[in-house]
Parts: structure tokens; C-alpha cells; sequence
């Protein structure tokens, strides 16, 4: 099962983010940091007053000491990305500055363990499975999955080579650099959706 994407450029900030199967919807960003381009969320706060929740909440220490289940108010484990139990709504900017350290956390232990440059492409916890593919221009591509499926870098070099590439890097219309709008376009979009959507393990 496919969860979500998020693209970070060369300055660690996230230009790109969508999600599928996630039962606990990332919650909105404060309006200051709000960039509609870029998550495609509704602007805050909610409208409906519901409680949005993120993924990543309630997990900065636990992810540093290997723990991934949350808890919810009874204190009982919740399973991220199936039923949202015990995840508590952490915003949007939060999340990615999250996932972002993560990779930059992992990717450095990974090297200063080998001694070498060795490739940090994934890891697996007992909810959901990291995948990371980096591009020649430092672009990092960071897709969460159920942790019972192998590794889907290769998915995300497919995405960088294909669509991408077309629809990103080849259209003057879309600033490169731009960290207030990022990768907003239609036509990369539905092609994602249509590539993770193609995949075997999307809703499995």
C-alpha cells in the first residue's frame, strides 16, 4: 500500500507532496507558511473543524530511539498510516522538516558506519516502510509504504526519468527554485497518480 510522497530540491525544502492511502490526513500549516501549490490542502484552518492528523506526529523521539507506534488518550498503540490512532496533528511544514531530517540523519550514519559512500535507499519499521532516491541535482524523492512491500526506489527513478522530467524540469513555466509555489502542476501530478496508482502494491 502507497501512503504518500514528498520531493525535497537542493535547499531541504519540500516543493512537492501527495498522499493516497492515508487514513490520517496531514493537517494544514499555519497561514503564514501555507503553500497551496505544493500540498494541495485545504487552506487553514479547517473549515469543517476536524482534526486533521499527520503520519510523522509524536514521533521525533521516537524515531531517534527505534519506537514507530503512537498512542492514543488510553494508550493504546496505533498502527501509522492505517488507523490513525494516537497521532496527533502535526502540521504540514512540521512534518516535512521531519521527514527531511530523517534522511539527512540516516544518510549520514549510513556513511559514517561504512566509511564510504554508500547509498541510503530505504528502511522499514513495524508500520511503514522509507524509500529514498536522490537525482545528480540533489532533488530527494521520499515515498512511504506499507512495510510488508520491497524496496520502490526504482519507482521513484522511473518518476524522476519519466514524468519528472517532462513535466517539471522541461517546463518554462515552473521556477526550479521557487520555494513558495514549488512543483504546481496539474499534468505531474495526474501523471504520479497514475504511476503509484499502476503499481501492484497500491492499495494492497
Amino acid at each position: 500500500m502507497i501512503y504518500s510522497l514528498y520531493i525535497f530540491d537542493r535547499h531541504c525544502d519540500c516543493v512537492y507532496y501527495q498522499d493516497w492511502n492515508r487514513t490520517s490526513p496531514v493537517r494544514p500549516p499555519p497561514p503564514s507558511n501555507f503553500k497551496a501549490g505544493i500540498h494541495r490542502l485545504p487552506p487553514p484552518p479547517d473549515p469543517t473543524g476536524a482534526i486533521r492528523e499527520s503520519i510523522f506526529s509524536n514521533q521525533r523521539s521516537s524515531i531517534q530511539s527505534g519506537a514507530v507506534d503512537g498512542q492514543d488518550g488510553r494508550g493504546q498503540a496505533g498502527p501509522v498510516g492505517r488507523t490513525g490512532k494516537g497521532i496527533g496533528g502535526l502540521p504540514f511544514d512540521e512534518e516535512a522538516k521531519l521527514v527531511y531530517g530523517v534522511v539527512l540523519s540516516l544518510r549520514n550514519m549510513a556513511k559514517k558506519l561504512s566509511g564510504r559512500e554508500d547509498l541510503f535507499t530505504s528502511y522499514r519499521t513495524p508500520t511503514y516502510k522509507f524509500h529514498l532516491f536522490e537525482t545528480p541535482t540533489n532533488y530527494r524523492f521520499v515515498l512511504l509504504s506499507d512495510p510488508s512491500g520491497d524496496s520502490l526506489s526504482f519507482v521513484l527513478r522511473k518518476l524522476y526519468t519519466g514524468a519528472f522530467m517532462e513535466y517539471v524540469v522541461r517546463n518554462p513555466l515552473i521556477d526550479m527554485n521557487s520555494r513558495d509555489i514549488g512543483i504546481d502542476s496539474d499534468a505531474f501530478r495526474s501523471a504520479v497518480d497514475r504511476q503509484m496508482r499502476g503499481l501492484s502494491m497500491f492499495n494492497t
